[in-house]
């Protein structure tokens, strides 16, 4: 249990904040590169920040704010020129720094543009997303995590706002007992609500309903890492003792919960504010050697849907019901009033993972996963060894190996645009031969 202020100080990300100043040393993902192909000018809210992210016509990316510095006019309507974004009230126009570098309808011989500034950020674009830094100058490197940049893979993302803080989010990623009750018996509970109990949960040994059901753990064990925590488990009752690789938690907001096979989904949780959360869901499906994916040349994106045409909440997808877990604890949940158990060792571990880098950055240090130069991280940093000569899976259930079997129905990737290619690759991949199974 945290004191009230202790609560206050992790959840907070304004600037001037303990937690706002270490997310500052962070770049986010603030917008699936392809939403700027709809539209080249979006309106973004990060660390409690109004900005406006657009593309210009030179194809250069900027992130400034959201209001023009002669009458605040909204540059979310702004028009994007060949070297930046131009206000539509009187045409000021700003570079990607912020910097104003025409005032049209002043005078022809006058200097005030040079003396008119708004925010600016850097941005950069990797993997089919577009990223952002918030802190001080100069910038560090954007770190190269794997997902973005393994090779022979199909891409999509998934992108939810929910009305929590981010910290309710990420807390998840560091539990890994939740399985057994929120994807297991909750689970089963809702295809039973709608009748599909029979259908969807038939296959007792690969359907999600009841592996983690089954899945009460002897042994919990939650490892501190150079990016992180790595999580170990082991079933009670596996006759071979076989000790789990859990989801990997990359510090700050990143967590990997899906791995160990063809799927990875890398999930980040960005704050918005104080109380709602950009959640990014990164969908990577690696075809092991000899089996080719197709090319994408726009990794596509889409928003997930958490209500029915009725207005009830979905909850018969793996991260809906994880969705739900952590908005249902309030916009910003009182950790002062909480009860731990000993099951929830990672999530003590974490807070103070948070504490201690917080208190380092107000010590004036640079706090960890900042990287400067490019040999700190080659040309990626490995999170999962699965790009190998050899491919297997991994863990006790394998069912997001057979979305071509239909399981693709229990996680939000079945609202994705990329799904005909995901399962024809897991098809051909079947048919190959090269996917080896525990």
């Amino acid at each position: 249990m945290l004191k009230v202020e202790e609560n206050e100080k992790l959840c907070r990300v304004g600037a001037g904040t303990p937690m706002g100043e270490l997310m500052r040393w962070y770049w986010h993902p603030i917008a699936p590169a392809a939403e700027l192909l709809e539209n080249p000018v979006k309106k973004v809210r990060i660390l409690g920040e109004d900005l406006v992210l657009y593309r210009d016509r030179s194809g250069g990316l900027g992130l400034v704010g959201d209001k023009c510095a002669h009458r605040s006019a909204g540059l979310v309507y702004g028009i994007p020129e060949a070297n930046g974004l131009r206000c539509p009230y009187h045409g000021w126009l700003y570079d990607e720094t912020g910097q104003c570098t025409e005032t049209p309808l002043e005078p022809a011989d006058s200097t005030f543009k040079g003396r008119v500034q708004i925010k600016g950020y850097p941005v950069q674009e990797m993997g089919g997303l577009i990223f952002c830094y918030l802190g001080k100058l100069p910038a560090p490197l954007l770190p190269r995590w794997d997902v973005y940049v393994w090779p022979n893979a199909i891409r999509q993302i998934g992108i939810t706002v929910l009305d929590c803080n981010w910290l309710q989010c990420q807390e998840n990623a560091l539990d890994l007992t939740h399985d057994t009750y929120l994807h297991g018996h909750f689970f089963a509970y809702q295809l039973e609500r709608l009748g599909l109990l029979e259908d969807r949960a038939a296959d007792r040994n690969t359907h999600r309903a009841f592996v983690s059901m089954k899945r009460r753990l002897s042994y919990l064990e939650h490892k501190r890492t150079p990016y992180g925590v790595q999580k170990y488990s082991r079933r009670v009752g596996d006759p071979e003792g076989r000790t789990a690789r859990g989801p990997y938690v990359t510090f700050p907001n990143h967590t990997s919960p899906g791995h160990g096979g063809m799927r990875t989904d890398w999930q980040v949780r960005v704050p918005i504010d104080d109380t709602h959360t950009y959640h990014i869901n990164y969908q990577v499906y690696i075809a092991p050697p000899g089996v080719d994916v197709p090319k994408q040349d726009v990794i596509p994106y889409y928003a997930v849907t958490l209500y029915d045409e009725n207005g009830k909440r979905i909850l018969d997808f793996v991260l809906g019901q994880d969705f739900a877990a952590w908005d249902s604890q309030g916009p910003m949940t009182d950790r002062s009033r909480e009860k731990l158990g000993q099951t929830d060792a990672g999530i003590i571990l974490y807070r103070r993972m948070l504490k201690e880098q917080m208190d380092l950055v107000d010590d004036g240090g640079v706090p960890m996963n900042v990287f400067w130069k490019p040999e700190e991280m080659g040309d990626c940093i490995d999170l999962d060894p699965k790009m190998g000569e050899s491919f297997t899976v991994t863990g006790f259930d394998n069912f997001r190996n057979l979305y071509h079997k239909g399981y693709y129905r229990d996680d939000m990737d079945r609202y994705g645009p990329a799904m005909d290619l995901i399962v024809d690759l897991m098809r051909r991949v079947e048919e190959a031969g090269a996917l080896a199974k525990t």
